[in-house]
């Protein structure tokens, strides 16, 4: 009962239209990753991925010309769930669809950025296929997804994986057309830190962290919507905080969210096992490790 009841609570909170049966299909077809990669791990996690997702969003927001596309050709303000559905939609395909789904995904979005321009709040041009901001958007996601699985997930992560899953997610960007993306951690944080003159704060940003405080869901979903939006929020690095106007949260702080965060993430993680990514693994005659034995409820959340 406990089960479906949190199935359902995802599924209000995410609108993600992905069907977890298309990830079934055609057998024996790895999409663009497959089973041996790190990115198939890192993004298995629906609690990892929610926490880097805000994360990330709250980065590129700062960048006046990134928010300015989302601003003017987007729903999120209306439609934050919709917005975010759409967004887990594509992570999905792309990572764990077989070839032709993760493909289409691609094309599909860049047929999208390819019809968005204009100016910023400051009367700045932009595109959408700018690799410029493709390439923001795209380390700012990969180093919030990567950070938020290494805190609650795998905090030994050897820096041999880490870099793997910076070289595969590129693949993602690169297809998207970004140029001269990073392949490792340490030319990651370099990338990001050539951008910090860029960012500011702005009202939009503003409205952007509003909209977060008050994520729109059930009575059920709240406790834990509160939770993961304040892990997303200390899932950023500390030089952010200044540019937000908030004090950087202090090590008790961030001790308490994380301590919340494994408690709530056991149950979510159980109910959700049998999602998309264990479908994947069945599409290659595979059970996610997850999914094997011992079918314990402490050992299949660890």
């Amino acid at each position: 009962m406990w089960d479906e009841l949190i199935r359902q609570t995802v599924r209000g909170t995410i609108k993600s239209p992905s069907k977890v049966k298309d990830f079934l299909v055609p057998t024996g077809d790895p999409g663009l990753f497959g089973p041996d990669s790190v990115i198939w791990q890192v993004h298995a996690d629906f609690i990892v991925m929610m926490i880097g997702g805000i994360s990330s969003l709250i980065m590129q927001a700062l960048h006046p010309q990134a928010m300015a596309g989302v601003w003017d050709h987007s729903s999120f303000r209306e439609d934050l769930q919709g917005r975010l559905g759409r967004t887990a939609q594509f992570i999905a395909a792309t990572t764990y669809g077989p070839t032709e789904m993760a493909l289409s995904s691609i094309e599909r979005v860049k047929q999208i950025h390819s019809k968005v321009s204009g100016v910023d709040d400051q009367n700045i041009p932009y595109r959408a296929d700018d690799p410029h901001l493709l390439k923001w958007v795209h380390i700012t996601e990969s180093l919030c997804f990567l950070n938020s699985h290494i805190r609650y997930r795998d905090e030994a992560m050897p820096i041999h994986e880490q870099n793997q899953y910076f070289s595969e997610i590129a693949r993602i960007g690169e297809l998207l057309g970004g140029v001269d993306l990073p392949k490792d951690r340490k030319s990651t944080l370099t990338s990001i830190d050539e951008y910090r003159n860029e960012l500011r704060m702005t009202p939009r940003v503003d409205i952007v962290i509003n909209l977060l405080n008050h994520f729109p869901t059930n009575f059920l979903g709240k406790p834990l919507l509160n939770v993961i939006v304040k892990a997303g929020f200390y899932n950023l690095p500390n030089w952010v905080f200044p540019i937000l106007n908030m004090p950087v949260p202090t090590t008790l702080n961030k001790k308490i969210i994380d301590t919340t965060v494994q408690l709530l993430a056991k149950p979510v993680r159980y109910a959700l096992r049998d999602g998309i990514a264990a479908h994947s693994y069945r599409r290659l005659g595979m059970e996610a490790p997850w999914m094997e034995k011992p079918t314990t409820l402490s050992q299949q959340v660890r």
